[in-house]
């Protein structure tokens, strides 16, 4: 587990408060207000699935509510989030597992646990991807899918980075005192590249634009690959 300062201590707190229903809708868009939905994923009945950075939780109990799965397991580093997903939907075990990790050995220690490993803004935008996607390379079941929502570009407008580059952006230690958290938001041919080298294949890359023009809005990609079905891991 990190010991770094949980930086997610207030996200969703207020919302939590008011707000605790199933979600009836599944959004990959960053304005959360457009299609598609749940069914880029496929049909997931019978199936094991994982919320990569899964926060309160709400994405992984839409679908295990409401998609049939054999089981999702929501998986967040942050102590507090993952308080706040207990809180809000542990009734809804044991076909939604909710898991306090660090995603990447995780993954590491679950090779081929998974047919279908999602994450939006989650933990794509705040690990280094050369580190996550070879390992959920290894967690994905041969034929196994990857699906992933992450920004176009930043959120003042700044187009997304050529390499693979993160950038400090502000946040706040659970004491108020600011600080910053490393993101990666990366073009379209860079996100490619680190799939390709992760051993990934049928990758497909379609940008969602903001549908709305208020400030610290965003295009989306929604970014899908495959595990080979003729690679045998051990």
């Amino acid at each position: 587990m990190t010991t770094t300062p949980d930086l997610w201590h207030q996200y969703g707190r207020a919302r939590a408060a008011t707000d605790r229903a199933v979600p009836e809708a599944f959004y990959w868009d960053w304005g959360q207000e457009g299609e598609p939905g749940a069914e880029v994923l496929g049909d997931l009945t019978g199936l094991r699935v994982a919320d990569l950075g899964a926060g309160a939780g709400r994405h992984a109990a839409h679908l295990a509510a409401r998609h049939r799965p054999e089981r999702v397991d929501a998986i967040d580093a942050s102590a507090a989030q993952h308080a706040i997903a207990t809180d809000l939907y542990g009734h809804l075990a044991p076909r939604l597992r909710l898991v306090h990790a660090d995603v990447v050995p995780h993954l590491r220690s679950a090779p081929n646990g998974y047919d279908v490993l999602y994450s939006a803004f989650g933990a794509l935008d705040f690990t280094d991807p050369r580190d996550l996607l070879p390992a959920a390379a290894v967690a994905l079941r041969p034929g196994g899918r990857l699906v992933f929502a992450t920004l176009a570009h930043y959120l003042g407008g700044e187009p997304a980075e050529a390499d693979v580059t993160n950038a400090d952006i502000l946040a706040k230690r659970p004491d108020g005192q600011p600080t910053t958290m490393r993101r990666w938001v990366l073009q379209e041919q860079v996100w490619t590249g680190l799939l390709v080298e992760a051993g990934l294949i049928d990758i497909a890359v379609d940008l969602l634009p903001a549908l709305s023009e208020r400030a610290r809005t965003a295009g989306t990609l929604l970014v899908a690959a495959s595990r080979p079905t003729d690679v045998t891991r051990k």
